[in-house]
């Protein structure tokens, strides 16, 4: 069963409470994003019903002490983690971080800030923005005065946007650009052209990925099915919810019931290798198997280069100027 939340917080809420109550569910899959995670999750601990989710990745989500909430990607903070130790192995040794002001954003520029210090990048500034923007050229000519070897962007898809043009008009050119939730998506090269080129972004996931499973084979196998259902190449968000359910579909099936308390112990003890990459979960509800993979927009591709074991081409920095 399944109700269109609109991406609001308060219809999110009102619905997770009717499939409980109405539609009388026994397990909740997540919405999208940590802020409707948020709410909802909390209405599924409140009424003892399990929810495993793959796009609520904030780590505030899980510093609540909730016992029925699972998240099957990385957790934010880690988001920048393989792509800043690409950065500073080859040379990379400053950095400017500009972030949404939300809760998913927030983690992800606070753990940034965490890794570039841990690899030797002095921080030069951390900039927070409200929530629907529209303009960033004010933050972006400070960091261009700043002049860093690397920017750090933390948002959703409109926000990679607003990145790339308001770089490109105010003639910020960073030897790299690291951003979250669009470079990974072949939308933002289709919408911005070659001003993407060289762009970095961390992926939960993709097709080239060297994960296999007993359900739905390797990465590309997926990749292909879903592309034969859908007529469209799966981003990481799609996979992310496919591998939602199959941890549940696995925690149920090991249990052998559907009893809230059976399948919970399962999911804690679960151990699977899928399409998807390792899934197993640590005290908190997070799967801690799965490292995040970044990749690089490489002359229009989408290419991994981060981390070494999931790569498929050589991150370039400063782009175009070779590996």
């Amino acid at each position: 069963m399944y109700h269109d939340d609109e991406s609001d917080a308060d219809t999110a809420g009102r619905l997770t409470q009717r499939l409980i109550d109405e539609d009388g569910v026994d397990f909740l899959l997540g919405p999208y994003s940590s802020g409707l995670t948020t709410g909802t999750s909390a209405i599924a601990e409140a009424s003892d019903v399990l929810m495993v989710e793959g796009s609520g990745a904030s780590d505030a989500l899980f510093e609540r002490g909730f016992q029925n909430l699972f998240l099957v990607a990385t957790i934010a903070s880690d988001y920048t983690r393989s792509g800043i130790e690409a950065l500073a192995a080859r040379g990379a040794r400053t950095a400017v971080v500009a972030h949404e002001d939300t809760l998913f954003a927030t983690a992800v520029a606070q753990g940034a800030v965490r890794h570039l210090k841990a690899n030797g990048i002095e921080v030069l500034a951390v900039e927070a923005y409200p929530e629907g923007i529209q303009d960033v050229s004010a933050i972006m000519t400070k960091f261009r005065d700043l002049d860093p070897d690397v920017f750090i962007g933390g948002g959703h898809y409109n926000d990679a946007v607003l990145f790339v043009s308001s770089a490109t008009e105010v003639g910020f050119e960073p030897g790299g650009m690291l951003i979250t939730v669009g470079p990974s998506n072949p939308r933002l090269a289709e919408e911005l052209g070659r001003d993407v080129d060289g762009v970095l972004g961390p992926t939960q996931w993709e097709p080239s990925m060297a994960y296999q499973g007993p359900y739905f084979g390797s990465a590309a196998d997926y990749s292909a099915y879903y592309q034969s259902l859908w007529g469209e190449a799966p981003v990481y968000q799609a996979a992310s919810a496919t591998a939602a359910a199959l941890a549940l579909h696995l925690a149920i099936e090991a249990a052998g019931s559907t009893d809230t308390g059976a399948v919970r112990a399962a999911l804690r003890a679960l151990s699977a290798d899928t399409f998807y990459g390792p899934i197993s979960f640590d005290e908190r509800g997070v799967n801690v198997s799965k490292p995040m993979g970044t990749i690089q927009v490489q002359d229009g591709e989408i290419v991994v280069v981060a981390p070494d074991a999931a790569a498929t081409s050589s991150l370039q920095y400063p782009y175009g100027e070779g590996g």
